[in-house]
Formats: structure tokens, C-alpha cells, sequence
């Protein structure tokens, strides 16, 4: 595989932190990662290394400066909102064309130097990035396969079946669903993956635990969970994922 997208049903669900345990764990199993996190709301020039673009920088082993947050992340703005609505706050609007075509050449460089790109989104899969373009559109646009990241907390079954038949709806390769451990809800995340299991079929589902606890321990590079993900992707290499 070339290129993945990473989505999500929606926002602060753990797209970034999926995202960069994917890319430790290609690296550490001797595979060329690159990353890109094209546009980012909530953005504090103050302190990149918190940021999107600053984790996936520090998971592919590079400083963390002014050029590799251009590289990585071209479109930020500050407002902690959607895309539309923060580049309107500051006079600006996100060039749908541009953006289309940086994904593309990064894509094509990618497969040049026979590496995975990661292209993480923003929001959930449904969230306006203009006047007239989703996260959805993007995705579609690009034709490569989207890795659909969801929480475990109460209300993710609906917002995770919703989010999965918007992309089939619309044609994109599903990669598979990933579910990120969310903190003080009802149920396990396997549970939740169970469940989803049961509607999604045969897409993959797996869980990857987030909050550090004995039973489940904070996910790294050499954990069953990373594995797991490394697996969902080659699985996907193999068979151009599930439509």
C-alpha cells in the first residue's frame, strides 16, 4: 500500500494518536513512513510539538521545526473549530484544488521511495472542510483506502455504522475500524468492537487500549495493538480493502 487515509467519526477520538502508533510501528519493523496532517484547527504557534503535526513529526523520528510543520501541516489555523469556520475567522479559505493536489504529489512521492504515507484528516469523516467539501469528499477524491478510527464511548455505535455506510455509500475503500479506548464509559472497548462486528461484517474491527491501566496498558510500537494495525494495513495491501 501506498497511502492511507486516517479518518474518524468524529472529533478528539484519537485519529492522531492511531495515526502515529501506526507509523512507530511500520518504522520499528523496518518500513519508509511518511505523514501528513494537511490541515489542522486549534493550532498554537506557541507550541508546535503539541500539536498534530508535532506527534507525527516526533513518531517519524523528525525535529520538530517551522519547515517540517509547513511540510507536514500547510493549512492551520487557530480557532479550535471546523476548517470552514476557522479560515473564515481569519480571512482565508482552504484551495480545495491545492489541497487535492499536495496529497497526490505526496502520494506519488510515497510510492517513489517505496514508503506508506498517512494522511491524517480532520474531525469526523462528515466535517466541512469550504462552502461545498467534507472530509468525505477528500477521502473520495483521493481514492485511496480510509482507516475509520472511533471511541468507545456511549453513542459510538451509532456515529461509527453512520460514519462506515457514509463511506461505502460514497465508494471509498474501508480499510477497517479501529477502536480507540475512550476513558470512564460503560462498556470495554471490545465490547464495543463486538458489537460492531455484528453490523460491519467483514470489515475488520480491532481495539487498540489508550488509557494505562494493568489490563491494558498504553499502546507502543511492540504492542498486540500496533501489530494488529500493521496487519489491518497489510491486509488491505493485499486485497485493496473491502468496498
Amino acid at each position: 500500500m501506498t497511502a492511507l487515509f486516517v479518518t474518524a467519526t468524529g472529533t478528539d477520538v484519537g485519529k492522531t494518536y492511531v495515526t502515529s502508533l501506526l507509523a512507530r510501528a511500520l518504522r520499528a519493523r523496518g518500513r519508509r513512513v511518511q505523514a501528513l496532517k494537511p490541515i489542522a484547527t486549534g493550532f498554537d504557534a506557541e507550541r508546535p510539538e503539541q500539536s498534530d503535526a508535532g506527534v507525527l513529526l516526533s513518531s517519524l523520528g523528525v525535529p520538530i521545526d517551522a519547515a517540517a510543520i509547513d511540510r507536514v501541516s500547510p493549512w492551520r489555523f487557530a480557532a479550535p473549530l471546523s476548517p470552514d469556520i476557522a479560515a473564515a475567522r481569519e480571512g482565508r479559505a482552504i484551495d480545495w484544488t491545492a489541497l487535492i493536489a499536495r496529497c497526490r504529489a505526496e502520494i506519488a512521492a510515497a510510492a517513489a521511495d517505496d514508503a506508506v504515507l498517512l494522511i491524517e484528516g480532520i474531525g469526523g469523516a462528515m466535517v466541512p472542510l469550504d462552502e461545498t467539501h467534507t472530509v468525505l469528499d477528500w477521502i473520495v477524491e483521493l481514492r485511496i483506502p480510509a482507516l475509520l478510527v472511533a471511541g468507545s464511548y456511549l453513542g459510538t455505535l451509532s456515529h461509527t455504522l453512520a460514519a462506515a455506510g457514509m463511506l461505502v455509500a460514497r465508494g471509498a475503500t474501508l480499510a477497517g475500524i479501529v477502536v480507540d479506548e475512550s476513558p470512564q464509559q460503560p462498556i470495554t472497548p471490545d465490547e464495543t468492537a463486538a458489537v460492531l462486528r455484528r453490523f460491519v461484517a467483514p470489515f475488520p474491527v480491532i481495539v487498540v487500549p489508550r488509557v494505562a491501566t494493568d489490563a491494558a496498558p498504553h499502546a507502543d510500537e511492540s504492542s498486540p495493538a500496533a501489530a494488529k494495525l500493521v496487519a489491518l494495513l497489510d491486509r488491505c495491501d493485499c486485497d485493496d480493502g473491502v468496498r
